[in-house]
């Protein structure tokens, strides 16, 4: 996939082999998708104890690992978009463990600004689509997607890297090693999800532009709308309009997004019409334990 990815590139064969890679990313998609909900399971963080296993999570990935953030004397990541967000996390369901987190962060009134306005605004070069062209009701940001190590990795050995989160074959099956690298874009599809149905289309994330180009490949596509800055590396901020993702998707992660957004319903996260208020907690939820 790797000398695919060089290809791509080629100003001469380059829409052919983004095709192909598509094709390849979509027909393993379709069979992640029959198995994902046996071994993951996402779920919005409706109670304060989800919300603190997010935040805990958010601290193992940014603090501890990346060394993002300063360690915290309480080992929970939070800060004050928190309050006026939406928190999806995915629960390893054999362990109970949680295999990421991402955040939806909504506007609660006129005045308030999404991280990407407050912080990255210099980087905005395209005058049409910035939050403040949109009401304030519509937009939102998603933020702090974090997998743990335990759940990006591979390449596997049963002793040699075990101290650093390595997977460990005698507790994950072969099958459950390949739906892992598909978590972070069911995080950005739970987002989405999430997003529609508060009914914030116009979403704004700041992003490696590698990371956009290989989400397009599957039909996430994120327009960049503003220059490469140093935000934990070098990042620029893009935009997606949460109702053209269904159209977008190859058929493969069209039913993977199918999967997802019943997940969430079913788990009372999420309804089908669009109301987040009916909503029950993911850990007294009978269908944690579902095969």
């Amino acid at each position: 996939m790797k000398g695919l990815r060089d290809l791509a590139d080629n100003p001469i064969i380059g829409g052919v082999v983004k095709k192909a890679m598509s094709k390849i990313a979509s027909n393993d998609a379709k069979l992640i998708a029959e198995h994902f909900s046996q071994y993951l399971r996402p779920q919005i963080a409706v109670t304060e104890e989800l919300k603190r296993g997010v935040y805990r999570l958010r601290h193992q990935v940014y603090c501890e690992e990346l060394h993002f953030e300063d360690i915290k004397e309480n080992y929970e990541e939070f800060d004050e978009f928190d309050a006026r967000s939406i928190h999806c996390l995915i629960r390893h369901l054999s362990s109970e463990q949680l295999a990421g987190t991402v955040r939806v962060i909504k506007c609660a009134d006129k005045d308030d600004l999404l991280p990407i306005e407050k912080y990255c605004s210099h980087a905005f070069e395209n005058s049409e689509l910035m939050p403040k062209n949109f009401p304030r009701e519509s937009i939102c940001e998603i933020s702090r997607l974090a997998v743990p190590a335990n759940f990006r990795k591979r390449t596997i050995d049963k002793f040699k890297g075990a101290a650093t989160g390595a997977i460990n074959e005698s507790v994950f099956s072969e099958t459950e090693l390949r739906c892992f690298p598909y978590i972070a874009i069911c995080l950005y599809m739970a987002a989405t999800s999430m997003a529609i149905h508060a009914n914030r289309y116009h979403g704004f994330v700041m992003m490696e532009p590698r990371l956009a180009r290989s989400l397009s490949f599957v039909g996430i596509s994120f327009q960049q709308i503003g220059k490469l800055i140093d935000f934990h590396g070098p990042r620029a901020p893009f935009y997606i309009d949460g109702r053209q993702l269904k159209e977008s998707l190859s058929p493969g992660f069209k039913k993977l997004l199918s999967i997802i957004e019943q997940d969430l319903i079913l788990t009372g996260g999420l309804t089908g019409n669009g109301d987040l208020s009916q909503q029950q907690d993911f850990v007294t939820s009978p269908l944690l334990f579902a095969p």
